[in-house]
C-alpha cells in the first residue's frame, strides 16, 4: 500500500501535536505526577496508539496491520529498556523528581528526531544498497550477543561512562555550573552565562539516543520495510513513555531480565534480515550472486515470537529469586519510609501492622543468596531506612510504657515536618527536617546570588 504526502503531513502533524500537548499541558509546570495521572494517560496513549494500527488494519490490510503492530510492540520493549539508562543518567546529575518529566519528555522528542533521521538513512540503503539488510542483520546479532555478554558478566552499561565523551566536550568547549537552577538551561554564575545541569542531562540524553537508534532502527526493517509502518510504529512507541514510567516506576527494577529477552528478539529478526537477504541476494561473491533458496520468515511468526519472549521475559523476572530479591528490597523501603512517616493521627494499631510487615520484609532481606546483597546494599538507602525505624520504634515503645502520645521522634532523627508529611530531598530521599531545611536555605542563598549576578549582568549589558 502506497500512503500519500498528505496521509503523511497530517501523520506528522499529529505527532508533533500530541508532543506539544504533553509539553504545555503536563509538563511545563513541574510537578511530580500521581499514579492516577499516570495510569490514565499512559492508557490514552497506548489507546491511540491501538485505535491507529486498527485503522491501519482495516485500510492497509493484514500485513500491513501485523507489521505495524510487531513493529509497535517491538520498539515499545525497547523503548522500556531504554529508561533505565535515562533513570541512571538522571540519577548521576541528580535531577530533582519535579523536573524528571521534563527531562524524560525531551528523551522522547530527540529519540524520535534521531530515529526519524535514521529511517531515513535506512530507506535509502535499502533502495540503493543490495547488501543493506546483510548489514543491518550484522548488527543486530552484534547488538545481541553484546547484551547477553553484558548480563552474564553483571556488568550492565554504565550510561553516565557511555555518555561522558558527549557532555565531556561540551565542558570543554562552553562554560557549566553544578548546581541546578530550577529547570533553566542557563544561568548566571560569577558574572558570566552558563550551562547548567539540565542542559548537560540532556545533552547526555541526546547522545544516548543516538547511540540507541543505531540498534532500534534495523530491528523494525527486519519486521517491514514500509517506511511510514516503521515510522508511525516508532513514534507512537515512544510517545507515552513517560508517563509509564511514573506508572510502572517500581516494576521497571524487577524486570531484571528483559535485557536477556530483548537479544533473543533482536537474534531472532537478525536472522531473519540475514535469511531475507539471502533470499534476495545479488553479491557476486556469496553463491555467485544468485539468490538462495532459504524459508522466509512471515510476519505473523515474527510477531507470535516476539509477544512470547516478552512475556516469558516477564513472568520469570517477576517470580525468578533475583525479581523476588529486587521485590522485598521495593517494599522494605516503602514500609520503611510509611512507618517514618507516620504519626499519633494513623493510630497506634496501624503503627504495629505497619512495623510488622517491615520486620517480614527486612527478614526477606536477610535471608537473600548472597549474590543478591549488592542489591539491598545500594537500593535507596533501605539500610539506614531500616534502622531509622527500628530506633523510632523503640522510642514509642518507650512513650507507650509512660502512657504518653508516641508521635516524638529521638533527637537528631526528626524526618517528620509539622504538617505530618516526611522531609526528603530533591530526589525523594529520606532526610531529616534540620537537613532539609539547611538544603533549603543553600538554595534560596543561590537563588538570590543568581539573581543578583543576572541583574548585574543585564545591567552591565544594557550599559
Amino acid at each position: 500500500m502506497t500512503v500519500s504526502p498528505l496521509v503523511w503531513v497530517l501523520t506528522i502533524i499529529a505527532i508533533v501535536g500530541l508532543l506539544a500537548f504533553d509539553y504545555f499541558f503536563h509538563v511545563r509546570k513541574a510537578h511530580i505526577p500521581t499514579i492516577g495521572e499516570a495510569a490514565v494517560w499512559s492508557g490514552i496513549y497506548v489507546g491511540i496508539a491501538l485505535v491507529f494500527g486498527i485503522g491501519v488494519l482495516i485500510l492497509g490490510g493484514s500485513t500491513m496491520g501485523a507489521e505495524y503492530f510487531a513493529g509497535y510492540v517491538t520498539e515499545k520493549a525497547l523503548s522500556i529498556d531504554n529508561l533505565f539508562v535515562f533513570l541512571v543518567i538522571m540519577g548521576a546529575f541528580a535531577v530533582p523528581r519535579q523536573d524528571q518529566q521534563k527531562v524524560l519528555l525531551f528523551g522522547i522528542t530527540f529519540a524520535i528526531i534521531a530515529r526519524s533521521g535514521m529511517i531515513t538513512i535506512g530507506a535509502v540503503a535499502i533502495d540503493r544498497l543490495s547488501f543493506a539488510f546483510y548489514i543491518f542483520g550484522a548488527i543486530l546479532l552484534y547488538t545481541a550477543a553484546k547484551m547477553i555478554l553484558d548480563e552474564a558478566k553483571d556488568d550492565d552499561p554504565d550510561a553516565e561512562k557511555k555518555d561522558s565523551f558527549f557532555v565531556g566536550l561540551v565542558k570543554k568547549v562552553l562554560p557549566a555550573t553544578d548546581e541546578f537552577d530550577g529547570d533553566r538551561l542557563f544561568t548566571i554564575e560569577n558574572g558570566r552565562r552558563v550551562l547548567t545541569p539540565m542542559l548537560l542531562v540532556m545533552i547526555a540524553i541526546a547522545g544516548t539516543d543516538l547511540l540507541f537508534a543505531l540498534d532500534s532502527i534495523p530491528a523494525i526493517f527486519g519486521l517491514t520495510q514500509n517506511t511510514y509502518i516503521v515510522f508511525t510504529a516508532t513514534a507512537f512507541s515512544l510517545l507515552g513513555l513517560r508517563q509509564l514510567y511514573f506508572l510502572i516506576d517500581g516494576l521497571l527494577d524487577r524486570l531484571v531480565y528483559l535485557s536477556y529477552g530483548l537479544s533473543v528478539i533482536l537474534a531472532f529478526i537478525g536472522v531473519k534480515l540475514i535469511l531475507h537477504a539471502l533470499g534476495t541476494n545479488e553479491l557476486f561473491f556469496v553463491a555467485g550472486g544468485e539468490p538462495l533458496d532459504v524459508p522466509e520468515v512471515s510476519t505473523g511468526l515474527s510477531l507470535t515470537v516476539i509477544i512470547t519472549v516478552l512475556v516469558v521475559t516477564v513472568l520469570v523476572s517477576l517470580l525468578s529469586p533475583k525479581g523476588r530479591a529486587q521485590a522485598a528490597v521495593n517494599n522494605a523501603h516503602r514500609e520503611a519510609v510509611a512507618y517514618v512517616e507516620m504519626t499519633y493521627a494513623g493510630f497506634e494499631a496501624r503503627r504495629d501492622a505497619m512495623y510488622e510487615r517491615m520486620l517480614e520484609d527486612e527478614k526477606t532481606l536477610q535471608g537473600l543468596p548472597s549474590k543478591f546483597q549488592d542489591l539491598v546494599v545500594s537500593e535507596q538507602n533501605v539500610r539506614a531506612l531500616l534502622a531509622d525505624a527500628h530506633r523510632i520504634h523503640e522510642a514509642r515503645l518507650e512513650f507507650n510504657q509512660r502512657g504518653e502520645r508516641s508521635d516524638e521522634q529521638p533527637e537528631g532523627l526528626v524526618v517528620t515536618r509539622a504538617d505530618g508529611t516526611i522531609a526528603t530531598d530533591g530526589n525523594g530521599k529520606v532526610v531529616t527536617v534540620s537537613e532539609e531545611e539547611a538544603a533549603l536555605a543553600r538554595s534560596q542563598a543561590k537563588h538570590r546570588e543568581r539573581e543578583d549576578d543576572r541583574a548585574a549582568y543585564a545591567g552591565g549589558h544594557r550599559g
